[in-house]
């Protein structure tokens, strides 16, 4: 197997001539179908933000929103999302297997607990607690909308959906973002710290509704992950350290908002 002579290893070899045409095509699909529309809508979001009266600061953006009066019927809208993110997920999955790049290959076989979920709780420390001092940092200069992680109403399946979300989310965008892109960038030739910018900036393109903060903070996670899964061909971590990130701003949100004064 041939990779890029950057830094870095994992799967992917350059392709020619038919078959390049084909992964660019197939890249811009999947971006359009994902998080590519997604980046479009978010910076279209920015800007009507920092448009509308009170600026950027004055404006809230829901993660979790509620999405219909019945209980059972919102139930089940949630699991629709969750099962989007997660048929996402599939895509990329499913067409890197396609290639003959198996899940094994992009860093996603048995699951290790020294391997896995140690380094995968140490990015979640280490992106978490600094992500949340960013955006507390930017929503007081007025640079970031007011996140509300979660405005579910108090169902008896609201937490348990919250985590389902947060592990969708976790699992669409470290499949596509990173090991899809990355992977699809390689057979097209690009080193490894093209491909690397490239995933980083498609992160913080999708996240830029929550401000310039958010899609300055979500950029050098993209950094960190994707720099991370290169040099060590493990998926794991980044799945587990980016659900348990979420998991954590949805249910301490839920927990903590209305008491305690430094969350906004």
């Amino acid at each position: 197997m041939v990779f890029s002579a950057d830094t870095g290893s994992g799967p992917g070899k350059p392709a020619d001539g038919q078959q390049r045409r084909a992964i660019q095509l197939e890249i811009a699909i999947v971006l359009v179908v994902t998080f590519g529309l997604s980046g479009i809508n978010a910076a279209l979001s920015l800007i009507e933000s920092a448009l509308s009266p009170g600026g950027v600061g004055g404006q809230t953006a829901a993660l979790n929103p509620s999405r219909a009066a019945q209980s059972t019927i919102d139930l089940l809208f949630q699991l629709l999302g969750v099962l989007r993110l997660l048929g996402w997920g599939a895509l990329g999955l499913y067409l890197l297997w396609r290639s003959g790049i198996g899940p094994r290959m992009i860093g996603l076989a048995r699951m290790r607990w020294r391997g896995d979920v140690l380094p995968g709780l140490v990015l979640a420390a280490v992106i978490g607690l600094p992500g949340l001092g960013l955006y507390l940092i930017a929503h007081a200069l007025g640079m970031s909308v007011t996140i509300v992680p979660s405005s579910l109403g108090d169902h008896w399946w609201r937490l348990p959906v919250l985590v389902l979300s947060a592990v969708a989310n976790a699992v669409a965008e470290e499949v596509l973002v990173v090991a899809y892109l990355v992977t699809r960038l390689r057979a097209l030739g690009w080193t490894e710290h093209r491909s690397l910018l490239a995933s980083a900036l498609l992160r913080g393109s999708y996240h830029l509704y929550q401000g310039l903060g958010g899609g300055l903070g979500n950029l050098v996670m993209g950094l960190v992950f994707g720099a991370f899964w290169q040099r060590t061909n493990r998926l794991w971590p980044l799945v587990l350290a980016h659900a348990a990130i979420d998991a954590v701003a949805y249910i301490g949100y839920a927990v903590l908002h209305g008491h305690v004064s430094w969350l906004p």
